[in-house]
């Protein structure tokens, strides 16, 4: 082969090399930027993508809303039981600490009656002997009341208190404080740290 056509040859390869470098260019070109119709289609993408992300924030918020309204229906329930048990056993406590209550004040007027008995004026034997075996069972009788928690209420020569004594009368006596108890008339009882019975008095004015 000559040197004119070996030349003639070179130039061939080359301009072959150009053109397909160019086209590969074309194609990397096209590749790399798209379509116009995928081009197009991008915005219509995010934005769609945008409200599913809107959408799921707002269900998240509102699940978030429903637990915290539930979480506070539980703690409310709780607190109101919690409030029960309380109560129940305040009121089971109660139950049991006064639970001769309403048979010590059946058996008040029975302590009245042995008072009243005390102090009627005797002077046979016979009569002196019943008084003071009397005496032994209102004693006995008592006690057995004082275990379980009856206890007198003072009341004459104290000051006249409300809680404690209830006034039918009044009177005076120069030589005590004004508002004085002068007399019990019917003694009063507590049982425990309750009042069973007020004592009925006479105060000073």
């Amino acid at each position: 082969m000559s040197k004119d056509e070996n030349k003639e040859l070179n130039e061939e390869t080359v301009k072959t090399a150009a053109v397909e470098g160019d086209n590969n260019l074309t194609e990397e070109a096209s590749t790399s930027g798209g379509s116009p119709d995928e081009a197009s289609e991008n915005p219509a993408s995010q934005e769609s993508g945008e409200a599913e992300t809107d959408s799921r924030d707002a269900r998240i918020a509102e699940l978030e809303e429903e637990l915290e309204r539930k979480e506070d229906k539980y703690l409310r329930l709780l607190s109101d039981f919690e409030n029960f048990k309380r109560r129940s056993a305040a009121e089971i406590q109660a139950a049991e600490k006064y639970r001769s209550q309403r048979l010590m004040l059946e058996l008040l007027p029975v302590l009245d009656n042995f008072g009243r008995a005390f102090d009627a004026e005797v002077t046979s034997e016979d009569a002196l002997a019943l008084k003071k075996g009397m005496e032994m069972i209102c004693q006995s009788f008592r006690s057995a009341m004082e275990k379980e928690g009856l206890e007198e209420i003072e009341a004459e020569g104290k000051e006249f208190d409300p809680n404690f004594h209830h006034a039918v009368m009044q009177g005076q006596d120069d030589s005590k404080p004004s508002n004085t108890v002068l007399e019990e008339l019917q003694k009063g009882y507590m049982l425990k740290d309750r009042i069973l019975r007020p004592s009925m008095v006479k105060v000073n004015e």
